[in-house]
C-alpha cells in the first residue's frame, strides 16, 4: 500500500473543498426551498436548512450578510437563497454559505412591510383612539424633511399662500439611504423636546419603495406614536403608503396635500368672518328694531300717558280683593259658629248636670269612684251624694235589696256635719 495514497480526514475535507470551490456552478448558486430550523445566534450569524420533498441543505448566513435582510425569515417560508456551496473542513459537512435571501413570490421589502405592519397593528399603534386632533390654527409648524427636495419648497409655498400667519421651522434630515430613519426619528423627538411647534409634518416626494423605506422603519413609527405633537405623514405620491401613514395622526396623499390639510385657507377664513359680521349686523339691526317697537308701544300705553292710572287700577283691585277676603272670612266664621253651636248643644244634652236637675243623684266614694251597685259599698262606709244644687255627705247603714218596683237607697242617712 502506497503511504502517499492515505489521507487524513482534514486532507480529504480540504481536497473536496478545493474541488467545490473551483466549480463555477457551486460558486454562484441559487437554491429554492422551504426554511427549516431557522436560528439566529448571539454572534449574529443565521443558521437554517433549505428543504424540499426529497432532501435538505444546511445553510449559514454570516452577520455581515444578514444585516441586509429587510424581512424576518420564518420557518415554513418559501425563499430563494443565493450563495456558494463548500465544505467546512472541521466537521466535513458541506453547506450553503448564503449571501442573499429573498422570499419567493414577493419582494423582501414588501414582505418586511407586511410583517412590520401586522406586528405594530397588533400592538395598537394604528388604533384610532391614539389619534390626536390637529390644531385648527397652528402657530408654529415643524417640517421634518430634506431641505433640498422639491417637497419642502412646495409645502413652504402653499403654507405661505394659505396661512401666512403660521411660522415654519425646518428640521433638515436625510429621507433616503442608511441612517435616514434614525435622523427622522431624532428630529421628531427634538421637535417634542423643544415644545415650540403645534404641528409636525414629516415626509418626502415620490420614489421607489426602496427610496421611501426610511418611513417604513420601526424606529420612525414609534417616534411618531410617542409624539405629543400631532403628526401629519406626507410620503410620496397618492398611491404610496408607508408605515408612517398608519401611525400618524393624519395621512396626506402628498407633501402639498399635507400643507393644505395643516392650515386653513385665509380667503375662506376672511369670507367666513365677513359672513359672520354681516349676520351679526342683521341680528343687531333686527334687535334694535324690535326694541324700538317695544319702546313705542310702551310710550303709547295708558300707564305712560297717565301714570296715576296704574295706581288707581291697583287700588281698585286691592279693594276688590279686600272685599273678597272679608266675605270669605265671614263665611268661614259663620260656618265655625254654627258648628260650635251644634257641638255645644250635643255636649249640653249629655251633661250630667241635666240628669241631676231631673231629681237624680250621684253617689261617690271618697276616692271619687262612683257607687253604681250595692256591692260597691259596705255598711258604715261614707260617701258623697251629689245632687243638682250641691253635695251631701252620707253613710251606708245597711244594704237591702228592694222589691221589684221600689226605690232603692231607703237605708241611707245623711251624715251630720
Amino acid at each position: 500500500m502506497n503511504e502517499r495514497s492515505i489521507l487524513t480526514p482534514s486532507q480529504v475535507s480540504r481536497y473536496i473543498k478545493g474541488f467545490m470551490d473551483q466549480d463555477r456552478l457551486l460558486s454562484g448558486l441559487m437554491v429554492r426551498g422551504e426554511l427549516s430550523n431557522y436560528k439566529v445566534y448571539p454572534s449574529g450569524h443565521h443558521y437554517f436548512s433549505l428543504k424540499d420533498a426529497q432532501g435538505s441543505l444546511r445553510c449559514v448566513m454570516f452577520r455581515s450578510d444578514a444585516q441586509s435582510l429587510r424581512f424576518r425569515p420564518e420557518n415554513g417560508m418559501q425563499v430563494i437563497a443565493a450563495g456558494r456551496v463548500t465544505v467546512f473542513p472541521r466537521d466535513g459537512q458541506y453547506q450553503l454559505y448564503c449571501a442573499r435571501l429573498t422570499p419567493e413570490g414577493v419582494g423582501n421589502l414588501a414582505l418586511a412591510f407586511e410583517q412590520l405592519k401586522q406586528r405594530l397593528a397588533g400592538e395598537g399603534l394604528f388604533d384610532a383612539a391614539h389619534k390626536k386632533p390637529l390644531p385648527r390654527f397652528p402657530g408654529v409648524i415643524a417640517l421634518i424633511t430634506s431641505p433640498a427636495g422639491a417637497a419642502v419648497r412646495d409645502m413652504l409655498r402653499i403654507l405661505r399662500v394659505r396661512w401666512p400667519a403660521a411660522q415654519v421651522q425646518i428640521l433638515p434630515v436625510r429621507v433616503q439611504g442608511e441612517g435616514a430613519a434614525q435622523e427622522i426619528a431624532g428630529a421628531i423627538r427634538m421637535a417634542n423636546s423643544l415644545g415650540t411647534a403645534s404641528l409636525i409634518i414629516t415626509g418626502r416626494g415620490g420614489g421607489s419603495m426602496e427610496d421611501l423605506w426610511a418611513f417604513n422603519e420601526e424606529i420612525v413609527a414609534r417616534a411618531i406614536y410617542h409624539s405629543e405633537i400631532p403628526v401629519i405623514s406626507a410620503v410620496g405620491h397618492e398611491p404610496d403608503v408607508t408605515i408612517s401613514d398608519f401611525v400618524a395622526d393624519l395621512r396626506a396623499s402628498t407633501p402639498s396635500n399635507a400643507a393644505e390639510l395643516a392650515v386653513p385657507e385665509q380667503s375662506e377664513i376672511r369670507n367666513s368672518l365677513r359672513a359672520a359680521g354681516q349676520r351679526l349686523q342683521r341680528r343687531m339691526k333686527l334687535r334694535l328694531e324690535n326694541s324700538r317697537d317695544l319702546l313705542a308701544r310702551r310710550a303709547a300705553s295708558r300707564g305712560m300717558r297717565d301714570p296715576g292710572t296704574y295706581v288707581r287700577d291697583k287700588r281698585l283691585l286691592l279693594d276688590y280683593q279686600s272685599r273678597r277676603l272679608t266675605a270669605g272670612l265671614e263665611r268661614v266664621l259663620a260656618g265655625r259658629r254654627e258648628r260650635l253651636a251644634t257641638l255645644a248643644a250635643g255636649l249640653d244634652a249629655m251633661s250630667p248636670l241635666k240628669v241631676l236637675g231631673r231629681g237624680y243623684a250621684i253617689a261617690q266614694k271618697p276616692d271619687g269612684r262612683v257607687i253604681a251597685r250595692q256591692e260597691d259599698a259596705a255598711p258604715g262606709q261614707e260617701f258623697t251624694l251629689t245632687v243638682s244644687d250641691g253635695t251631701l255627705p252620707c253613710q251606708v247603714l245597711d244594704k237591702e235589696r228592694p222589691a221589684r218596683g221600689e226605690r232603692r237607697g231607703r237605708n241611707v242617712r245623711k251624715k251630720e256635719t
